[in-house]
């Protein structure tokens, strides 16, 4: 039986894909707390729902099935004890230490339908959304200007980040910032109970009570023998010894992963915001990465060890030889120019999602490297993201596929 989960490129033919349309989290979003909540500015929800609308459009024309993350979250908990486990790891998590405050707000959650109370998870909520019975701590009467009992979850739509499918499994990551790290305890749940999930016993390749970070958007599957992972500011290189290792003891087809790391700062966050693969021996790439650039190359060793050694080659002489493919083409985020690649990387250039060999979405606003990709033989699908783009992710950070067509 073929697995719910076949990943074993980034270009194969997408049939399946998980999304998360934006939702009233975004409306939570406050100047004062841009910074802690990872965004740089605040989207208009109204038209970011229409944006990702489209995206989702332009999906299922091409024969993609779109599943949302909030309602594979609410059908996983469609059993009443694992929602009321699921709810009180949640608060835990929200670091809720308050007596009263844990209470009222599990009461409060619990008598929703789960559709609902996934809702409200993901939105946060306010402190003038709920009374709080029985506050005669010092903590509850001492004046407290911070407006959540729980933060909201404005990045949930880059549903790429909290976990990744590679072949057959999943990982489920231990996010970087304090912020995103609650985002995986749906993948967690899901994964744990959706009956998609536990008919194929989906296997982990990393588990979220983990201790080091990695994040999906450093976690590129170039084929079915070899991974590419960046070891950025959101990915250790501890955390992507683990996923060589699981994956080279439980999935006989992976033979090798490439690490590539990558300078830690806010623009170059995850590796695909600066590099993405297109059509089988042609990627985008951010100018600023192409050199030089520490590669390493990680093979299985002898007793289920490590084999790792530092690669001294061109990156396109690397690739050519992990796709066993005559050349490799590099094609330059704002064909190069300093001025146009630095802004258009800024708003996700190099962050395509390929939807089948040569052929990708993109934003319409990067027009420069639209262009110069359309002139190098790939089909571009564009969207508007006028309010998307200021959460810092394109169409590859939005999506996160959970099958594709063998090559």
């Amino acid at each position: 039986m073929k697995s719910f989960i076949n990943v074993t490129s980034e270009i194969g033919k997408l049939n399946k894909v998980m999304l998360h349309r934006p939702g009233r989290e975004i409306e939570n979003l406050v100047p004062e707390l841009l910074e802690r909540l990872l965004f740089d500015d605040i989207p208009y929800l109204e038209v970011a729902r229409k944006e990702h609308d489209i995206f989702a459009k332009i999906l299922k024309e091409n024969d993609v099935e779109v599943l949302y993350l909030e309602e594979l979250a609410t059908e996983a908990l469609n059993d009443d004890k694992v929602k009321k486990i699921f709810l009180q790891q949640f608060l835990q998590e929200s670091h809720i230490s308050n007596k009263e405050i844990y209470e009222s707000l599990y009461t409060y959650l619990i008598s929703k339908p789960t559709s609902e109370m996934i809702d409200i998870l993901m939105a946060g909520v306010r402190k003038n959304e709920i009374d709080i019975k029985g506050m005669h701590s010092l903590r509850g009467l001492i004046s407290n200007q911070y407006p959540f009992y729980l933060d909201p979850m404005p990045n949930l739509y880059f549903t790429r980040d909290p976990g990744a499918s590679i072949g057959n499994g999943i990982t489920i990551n231990t996010m970087q910032t304090e912020a995103r790290r609650r985002e995986t305890l749906f993948l967690k749940y899901i994964h744990e109970y959706h009956k998609s999930f536990k008919q194929y016993e989906v296997p982990l390749w990393y588990d979220r009570s983990l201790p080091n970070n990695i994040e999906g958007g450093d976690e590129l599957v170039l084929s079915a023998t070899t991974l590419a992972v960046g070891c950025s500011q959101r990915t250790s290189p501890e955390a992507i010894e683990v996923v060589a290792k699981n994956l080279f003891a439980k999935h006989a087809s992976f033979e090798k992963v490439l690490v590539l790391e990558i300078p830690a700062c806010r623009a170059f966050m995850h590796l695909d915001t600066v590099f993405t693969m297109v059509d089988y021996d042609k990627f985008t790439i951010h100018p600023a990465i192409e050199g030089p650039l520490n590669v390493f190359e990680i093979t299985k060793g002898v007793n289920g060890e490590l084999h790792i050694k530092q690669s001294k080659d061109v990156l396109e002489n690397i690739l050519k030889s992990a796709l066993k493919v005559p050349s490799v083409e590099l094609i330059r985020c704002g064909g190069g120019d300093s001025i146009i690649a630095a802004r258009e990387q800024w708003n996700d250039g190099s962050n395509t999602l390929a939807i089948a060999p040569g052929k990708v979405i993109t934003y319409e606003r990067n027009y420069v490297t639209n262009e110069i990709l359309s002139k190098r033989g790939i089909t571009v699908l564009t969207m508007p993201s006028a309010e998307l783009s200021r959460g810092r992710g394109g169409p590859r950070c939005m999506s996160m596929p959970l099958n594709r067509d063998d090559l």
